[in-house]
């Protein structure tokens, strides 16, 4: 009988990382888990902690010791842990970009040490401030505002996280593929950090006005959870992507205004909106990147992969699950990672 593969998921006890770890599971994976809880949650990962093939360590990816016991100790690694949201980014921008550099830096060199593929989870923020409406490919130009906006902070980290993977590909041999996701949602994502759609729902089926950052006309691209997972475990598996950027994310577009009324309309609220300028929520130095759709043509010829749920799918799973996991009254907000 062949050895059972093991899988490091950095950030596992996030959002996509927990789904993500029941996927591998399910693959027969033994999974072992690196957070350091900051931004995800014990509770994601609570139904699994009785498996006998599933190991949480509590713990930061900054820490050497412990990211070359538990790379040298799996046979693939999924880099998701980072900093993200919009408020964090803001409130904490040290912690961001300390977080997101030297800890990507810290498990590229174990992987690359110990010879183990890899995956970094990057993010559609790295296009930047695009005012225009086309899909945006894997080879499309960045361009971002000053640096005394501070949003543009965590895009620049991850574009570094994504050269340093890359640079590490090129001149060490680092079997590593990159993963650009667009806005993923789903159930068990928390609104504590800016992200839309569990903030739309807590705030519909609370009945509390739906707060929309600018006059609602940016636009966006939602996929589920499931899908994205599928994506990023299809990467990994297909040993011809290394060394390539594929973008991950739905092709549906859809306005954050047309967004909360469709939320309106599935939780059957009579929650007002309300149009708020982004100084009034985060204070001064705050940008919005106005359109976010991807290209998803190189992902789809390199594994087959396309999201198979719709936005109305997605909107139904959250609120399905925030209605029956209740969270504490949180701020609507828009930005999302």
């Amino acid at each position: 009988m062949a050895e059972r593969r093991r899988a490091l998921v950095t950030g596992g006890a996030g959002f996509i990382g927990s789904h993500l770890c029941e996927l591998l599971l399910d693959r027969g994976f033994e999974v072992y888990v690196l957070d350091d809880l900051s931004t995800g949650s014990e509770r994601n990962v609570a139904h699994l902690r009785e498996r006998r093939d599933f190991h949480l360590v509590v713990d930061s990816v900054l820490k050497e010791s412990v990211v070359n016991e538990l790379v040298h100790r799996c046979d693939v690694v999924f880099h998701l842990a980072a900093a993200v949201g919009v408020r964090l980014i803001v409130e904490q921008p040290v912690h961001t970009l300390v977080t997101n550099i030297q800890g990507t830096e810290n498990v590229l060199e174990h992987c690359n040490r110990f010879g183990k593929r890899v995956l970094v989870a990057s993010t559609s923020e790295v296009y930047g401030d695009r005012t225009e409406p086309e899909a945006l490919r894997e080879e499309s130009r960045r361009l971002y505002g000053p640096t005394t906006a501070r949003r543009w902070a965590y895009a620049e980290s991850k574009a570094l996280d994504e050269f340093l993977a890359l640079a590490y590909h090129q001149e060490r041999g680092l079997d590593c593929v990159i993963a650009r996701l667009f806005n993923t949602v789903g159930p068990r994502q928390s609104g504590q950090y800016g992200m839309v759609i569990p903030r739309f729902v807590s705030a519909a089926l609370a009945g509390r006005p739906l707060e929309i950052h600018g006059d609602g006309t940016q636009t966006r691209c939602f996929c589920h959870v499931q899908d994205t997972i599928r994506a990023l475990a299809g990467l990994m598996d297909e040993q011809a992507t290394t060394g390539e950027i594929y973008n991950v994310g739905s092709t549906e577009r859809v306005s954050i205004l047309e967004l909360a009324e469709r939320v309106l309309a599935a939780t059957g609220s009579s929650s007002e909106l309300v149009f708020v300028p982004y100084d009034a929520v985060y204070g001064q130095g705050i940008e919005d990147m106005i359109h976010r759709q991807p290209s998803i043509e190189k992902v789809r010829a390199a594994i087959g992969w396309e999201p198979q749920r719709t936005l109305d799918e997605i909107l139904a799973d959250v609120i399905e699950h925030t209605r029956h996991a209740p969270v504490a009254s949180e701020r609507s907000a828009l930005l999302g990672g």
